[in-house]
């Protein structure tokens, strides 16, 4: 359920922010959201619980305008804590809406709580899904629009219609029975996604599919298609039968148009593009393929939808669409490398994106980060840097606010440009500066691709390079057009390097988006403070904060 109204100064938003509302319009919307397992969806005719909200799978769309406030009532009608994170919202001012175990005591079952967080000079396609306990693995995900303000330009034309296209990996067993195992050496290294659902369904034609998802088109119309990475292993080419693809936006980014036959999307990646539908009123087959693996055009692991013309009388047809081969690296990197900021229109605000200029900008810190896989005490692990993250029973967030930290985390402990030499667990916290520019290498020593997140910031996607980073790699940089986005992938054995202005004051948390790598420790948390305590630099904690721990 969701309700709108006009902020107003006796709003609970008026009273965090008195200032910005005096003289800003903005909308209120209200959801309340029953999050509870059912056993009866089935998306692939295996009996398991899945995690609804409001009995849908996935979730309910957020749809919300540049600078809403969003209020979201969870009620946790599951058997174990719960939080949701809202991936990409930068939550500015404001990492106590975040919704990580850095940020958040959890919400336990049978209670409720209400986050109530700006989209604060935001647009874009994201994403919102649960951030504890493996539970992404069984749902609780979905997807979150911001739309432009009716003032600010868009740089194409209004489309036909949306269309919200979640794509991920799954697995057709209790998504406990897979935690579970994450505590055994082998079964977490190979363990392997069962099939690739699209918006819950299983793929056309598939006999364990009970349902397909379909979308349909008018001859002679475009429409936008949102398109997001919900899985928690797989990334995925996606391609549509004789239809081309125009890039238009990634993350809260307007991006260069770039006419595409096909789109690598990263495990929580999110895309628009825009499609014509300018072919003979038939069917057509939608491909999303895994990467990195030979999947048969029968496989469960090869998701297939159908874009379907309003008259068509005739079913698909044909081969799938062909797409670049699973293991061609060059071809994901040159694509990802083509991804480029619109540097003259604008996005939230009317200036265009290219106003912010980081050709002269002048690197206060970097931070060099591996991601590997290690074992501590005999259990599998993923570090980075050797450290494994371990979440304290406080959140950081609760720690900061009321004891400085102490008992809790050791600020600056975490080696930010070094490996340590023997694997352990920590609670990684390193510090930020305010108002500084932070370089981040990130380098995966895995045999996957992996993707990085995080949270409170977009970051500037500067380089892709292989083998080792060094200082001289800075002369390969993109600097005049790079990407703005929240979620960058990083290929095996290479390395990717982002650029973070860090001007949003909180405890932000910087991690893998795989999932078993996020649960087994591949995190850390990002500490960025304002010394002064006016409320304007950085909220106080909610009313109605959650208390745990120490």
């Amino acid at each position: 359920m969701a309700t709108l109204s006009h902020c107003r100064w006796l709003m609970t938003c008026a009273i965090v922010f008195p200032v910005l509302l005096a003289r800003t319009n903005c909308i209120d919307i209200y959801h309340e959201w029953v999050v509870s397992l059912d056993s009866t969806i089935k998306p692939v005719s295996s009996p398991q619980p899945v995690i609804t909200i409001n009995g849908m799978f996935p979730g309910p769309l957020i749809n919300a305008t540049t600078n809403d406030f969003v209020h979201v009532n969870v009620f946790n009608n599951l058997d174990e804590p719960f939080l949701i994170t809202w991936n990409g919202i930068q939550q500015r001012l404001n990492s106590w809406q975040d919704g990580v175990s850095g940020t958040n005591c959890p919400i336990l079952p049978g209670t409720n709580w209400t986050y109530v967080f700006q989209t604060k000079d935001q647009i874009g396609t994201f994403t919102y899904f649960p951030s504890i306990n493996f539970q992404k693995v069984a749902g609780g995900f979905g997807p979150i629009r911001v739309n432009n303000r009716v003032v600010i330009s868009v740089p194409f034309g209004k489309p036909e219609a949306e269309f919200d296209l979640l794509i991920g990996d799954w697995f057709n067993v209790d998504y406990r029975v897979i935690r579970s195992s994450t505590q055994r050496k082998f079964p977490v290294f190979g363990a392997v996604p069962d099939v690739m659902l699209m918006n819950g369904n299983g793929p056309y034609g598939h006999p364990d599919s009970k349902t397909h998802e379909s979308f349909t088109v008018t001859k002679g119309k475009t429409y936008r298609f949102r398109i997001s990475n919900v899985g928690s292993f797989f990334s995925f080419n996606f391609r549509i039968q004789n239809h081309q693809m125009v890039l238009v936006e990634t993350e809260g980014s307007y991006t260069n148009q770039v006419v595409l036959e096909s789109l690598d999307v990263h495990v929580g990646q999110s895309y628009s593009v825009l499609v014509t539908a300018d072919q003979d009123e038939s069917d057509y087959y939608m491909v999303a393929t895994p990467k990195l693996l030979n999947a048969s055009d029968g496989s469960p692991l090869v998701a297939k939808g159908l874009l379907h013309y309003a008259n068509s009388a005739n079913t698909v047809s044909g081969p799938l669409p062909s797409g670049p081969d699973p293991y061609d690296i060059d071809f994901s990197v040159g694509q990802a490398k083509s991804i480029r900021w619109n540097l003259t229109t604008g996005a939230a605000r009317p200036n265009p994106q290219g106003t912010f200029n980081i050709t002269n900008i002048t690197l206060s810190q970097t931070f060099i980060l591996h991601g590997s896989i290690t074992e501590i005490d005999g259990l599998p692990r993923f570090a980075v840097n050797n450290v494994s993250y371990l979440a304290p029973n406080t959140p950081l967030k609760l720690a900061d606010e009321f004891v400085n930290g102490s008992g809790v985390y050791q600020l600056d402990a975490f080696p930010t440009q070094a490996i340590n030499d023997a694997a352990a667990y920590g609670a990684s916290v390193a510090s930020g500066i305010h108002k500084g520019w932070l370089e981040i290498v990130l380098k995966n020593d895995l045999g996957m691709v992996d993707s990085w997140h995080l949270d409170g910031f977009g970051f500037y996607v500067v380089g892709f390079g292989e083998g080792d980073w060094t200082p001289e790699s800075r002369a390969s940089y993109n600097l005049f057009d790079p990407v703005v986005r929240s979620t960058v992938q990083v290929y095996p054995k290479r390395w990717t390097a982002v650029y973070v202005f860090l001007d949003n004051p909180g405890m932000w948390n910087l991690r893998s988006q795989h999932l078993k790598n996020w649960y087994l420790g591949q995190e850390l948390y990002i500490r960025v403070n304002d010394g002064d305590p006016n409320p304007a630099k950085e909220n106080p904690p909610p009313e109605n904060v959650l208390l745990c721990g120490q």
